[in-house]
């Protein structure tokens, strides 16, 4: 192999690598940016992403985040979304600057929104009032994701009525306390671990129950062996913590995700 060659083949991937690595500016396909939108007097950071060869207007995906607030983890994931070329944006419930030290500080402040679901609703309603106004994206065809804590938040988004074509969550709450199922409008997904502690059995039944009683268009998959938080790798590998990362979990609902955003996005 000549240098020539050897050198191409090293700035390929090296380029790939940064991709997937959280380099957020201008890497690889994509390209990312912080930007700041408002809940009323609230200011809220946000991070979108999409496809340098983008043209015209396209589908969007909403991202929110876990219990720790918007971050490097939900910026990946927008890098990793805006490569299936879509434009993706990052969205934040708690507020510029608002982000727990620990575990016991994201409790108390993602218990503020469990407790009070008209104010997590307003929340993410002012992330999809923003993505609405780019001039690049195609409002007829927007969905929103989330991860644990955001997966409530994205449920929450679709008991309201909102006009979207889907809400997908991945291993999170399924609980509501203000049920408004026969409202929904969107396609709903859930992806959740199995073994899960933290969303229990009575919460998935009462879930269902009111998925069909609502008349809504929705699945759920459970991935065998996976507990909460399998899709992150920060969470360690020990099931016995209750919250864990599991290779074969993620990877698996990565295409089934893929596969849904293909569907509702479909003219």
């Amino acid at each position: 192999m000549s240098k020539l060659m050897f050198l191409i083949i090293s700035i390929v991937l090296l380029s790939v690598s940064m991709v997937y690595s959280g380099a957020y500016s201008d890497t690889g396909a994509v390209t990312g940016a912080a930007v700041q939108y408002k809940d009323g007097d609230v200011l809220l950071n946000g991070y979108i992403s999409h496809s340098k060869a983008m043209q015209g207007k396209s589908p969007a995906v909403i991202i929110v985040h876990d219990w720790m607030g918007e971050g490097d983890f939900t910026k990946e994931q927008a890098h990793r979304i805006a490569e299936l070329g879509y434009v993706a944006f990052a969205a934040d419930i708690y507020g510029k600057g608002v982000r727990p030290k620990n575990a016991d500080e994201a409790g108390k402040l993602a218990g503020t929104y469990k407790g009070n679901r008209k104010l997590m609703r307003e929340r993410i309603k002012a992330a999809l009032d923003y993505v609405r106004t780019l001039e690049y994206v195609d409002t007829g065809r927007i969905a929103v994701i989330g991860y644990c804590f955001g997966g409530t938040v994205a449920l929450e988004l679709a008991r309201d009525g909102a006009d979207i074509a889907g809400v997908v969550s991945i291993h999170g709450g399924l609980d509501t306390p203000d049920s408004k199922s026969s409202k929904i409008k969107a396609r709903v997904l859930v992806l959740r671990g199995a073994d899960d502690p933290f969303v229990p059995k009575e919460d998935v039944a009462a879930f269902e129950n009111e998925m069909r009683h609502g008349g809504v268009d929705w699945y759920m998959t459970a991935y065998g062996n996976a507990v909460h938080a399998y899709t992150n790798p920060k969470a360690g590998t020990d099931n016995s913590k209750g919250a864990a990362y599991n290779e074969k979990a993620d990877k698996r609902s990565w295409v089934v995700l893929k596969e849904f955003f293909r569907e509702i996005f479909s003219k």
